[in-house]
């Protein structure tokens, strides 16, 4: 083999190697971009609770209980598969926000809206309950657990304007008493739906400690 023959291959060899870095490098990038919305995906931090999906008969039960009227906005915490959102702007025709730190069901519930044909009455935030802005609601509903629902009283009585109805499937709010509770028969057994109202100045009723001094929960 002469010399130029042999610069001639080593050229096509040093050619070839770019090609293949090149090549390597773009499937790389490729696999990136791939995986970069699973990581935008990722929750902020764990969900409180799992999903558990509210009965039909249970969430028509919570509407009914919430005193619909006209104007109302409706924000469900914890709203999972957006069920009771979805429900509230079908049958009723109102404003309704969900708010879930799952992405997956807030995808999930977007879907749910846009096959419902609500999407322009609702939607959906992937947002940390304790720290979303929920001032706005004339109506919230919850199904959470007792120990949630009483972490989240404190913000419930600062944020909501007074006349708010709280709807919560099966979980109360420590010693603040519900107005009412439903049962809703569920196969054998039954759901208990429990409604309370935003007082004025956003104080719940007091009662006297053993002193005869006035405590105000919190």
């Amino acid at each position: 083999m002469n010399q130029g023959a042999a610069e001639r291959m080593k050229g096509a060899a040093v050619k070839v190697t770019m090609l293949l870095f090149v090549s390597l490098a773009g499937a790389f990038q490729a696999v990136g971009q791939q995986r970069a919305p699973r990581a935008r995906a990722r929750p902020a931090r764990a969900p409180d609770v799992l999903f558990v999906p509210t009965p039909p008969e249970t969430v028509a039960e919570m509407l009914c209980l919430a005193d619909i009227r006209d104007g109302d906005v409706l924000y469900d915490l914890g709203s999972g598969d957006g069920r009771i959102p979805i429900a509230a702007a079908e049958r009723y025709g109102i404003r309704a926000v969900g708010i879930d730190i799952d992405p997956k069901m807030v995808a999930a519930a977007r879907e749910n809206a846009r096959r419902a044909g609500v999407a322009e009455r609702v939607s959906f935030l992937q947002e940390d309950l304790y720290k979303a802005d929920i001032s706005e609601a004339t109506i919230v509903t919850l199904y959470l657990s007792d120990g949630l629902n009483l972490l989240l009283r404190p913000k419930l009585l600062r944020e909501l304007r007074s006349g708010t109805r709280i709807i919560s499937h099966d979980f109360r709010m420590g010693d603040w008493k519900p107005e009412r509770s439903v049962r809703v028969n569920w196969r054998n057994l039954y759901r208990t739906i429990y409604v309370w109202t935003i007082p004025a100045h956003g104080r719940v009723q007091g009662r006297k400690n053993n002193r005869g001094v006035l405590h105000q929960p919190r």
